[in-house]
């Protein structure tokens, strides 16, 4: 397997519901580096996955709503943990979306998936990683 990797990062405010999440129940802060790396069994006639470019472009698009937001007010996210899990799959579907649709400068068809992982510090991350087809 083939993959190209691009990051960015956003900086968001949340809360969360559940004992589970002792302190974080209050409205915290949290800066998260965010990665994006498609996969593809073969390179293109270029000789890339996808391009890099327009990769880092389509995961800007992505992040761009949700940077320098409270979360908690985001009617989409009305009801819903925003933890860093549930980030990375929401990251996901936004991108499979624009690999899909051929926004990457490779048919979306020959690429097999998407992992995104969201590092909130040093010691802990967490990612999605799913098929397109």
């Amino acid at each position: 397997m083939f993959a190209v990797e691009v990051r960015d990062h956003i900086m968001i405010a949340h809360s969360f519901r559940g004992e589970i999440f002792g302190p974080a129940q209050s409205l915290h802060g949290a800066t998260f580096i965010v990665a994006a790396a498609f996969i593809a069994e073969t390179l293109d006639p270029n000789g890339v996955v996808v391009d890099i470019g327009r990769a880092h472009a389509a995961l800007q698009s992505v992040l761009a709503p949700l940077n320098y937001r409270n979360l908690d007010t985001c009617a989409e996210f009305n009801n819903v943990n925003t933890t860093t899990e549930f980030l990375a799959k929401y990251v996901f579907d936004r991108l499979a979306n624009a690999a899909r649709a051929g926004a990457l400068g490779r048919n979306g068809r020959e690429l097999k998936a998407i992992r995104v992982t969201l590092s909130e510090s040093h010691v802990a991350r967490a990612w999605y990683e799913g098929t397109l087809w």
